[in-house]
């Protein structure tokens, strides 16, 4: 009885018997299941998503869509002269679903991010005035700077890119290099698979460390999948 005595007192804090360790093992319990659910209750109710990529690769389409879907309205105005959308536009409170699951959130559609933009493209290209190309540029300039500021608030990014363009340029590489060190997640979303010469396959080659959905945000194809891997990465 005595050597059990001494076993047993030299594996004992002093003062705390057997009981107190089950009582302080069931108090950490208590700890970690009040923590968990103190997250829970200041979780953001609606995430800010924002809709991130290079002129035009169907970001506002993408919005348009999304909003569409789950709130039957229609975000911002698109056009086949880059830098449309210059100041980030945002449908607040939609919801989400896949299956049982559901997801709120904020959309965010912001500007198209270039490292060169230039008054000339919009002259010679798309018969803008020199006037018009200017402010356009100087507008798209703003919308740049726009976008970046606003990763301060965003929760998770659908980074588009064009299926029927090589995805690795410099631009899609900062773009993605930025938000990697934000440690944001991010679903890259391989838009117009609708036309003919669409390689989805070009985006998860070059980028094989996130997931890419493929889609056409125009026509709505494969949008189910997209709701899926938002709930899934989003959550």
């Amino acid at each position: 009885m005595g050597m059990h005595r001494t076993a047993t007192s030299s594996y004992s804090t002093p003062g705390m018997g057997l009981d107190d360790v089950k009582v302080s093992g069931f108090g950490l319990g208590i700890r970690t299941a009040f923590s968990s659910w103190i997250k829970k209750l200041f979780r953001k109710k609606h995430l800010k998503v924002g809709i991130y990529g290079p002129p035009n690769a169907g970001k506002t389409t993408l919005a348009n869509r999304i909003v569409m879907d789950w709130a039957g309205e229609v975000l911002g105005s698109v056009s086949n002269v880059p830098h449309e959308t210059r100041k980030a536009r945002v449908r607040n409170n939609i919801t989400i679903r896949s299956g049982k699951k559901s997801l709120s959130l904020d959309v965010v559609d912001t500007p198209g991010v270039a490292t060169k933009i230039d008054f000339h493209e919009f002259v010679e290209n798309y018969g803008l005035t020199e006037d018009e190309g200017r402010r356009r540029a100087k507008e798209a300039t703003e919308g740049v700077i726009d976008a970046i500021k606003w990763l301060d608030q965003i929760d998770g990014i659908l980074l588009v890119m064009d299926v029927t363009e090589d995805p690795f340029t410099q631009v899609n590489i900062t773009i993605l290099g930025n938000l990697e060190a934000r440690k944001l997640p991010i679903i890259l979303v391989g838009n117009k698979i609708d036309v003919e010469s669409a390689d989805p396959s070009m985006i998860r080659n070059a980028f094989p460390q996130h997931p890419t959905v493929p889609i056409s945000a125009l026509n709505g194809y494969n949008m189910d999948r997209l709701y899926e891997a938002m709930v899934k990465r989003f959550r």
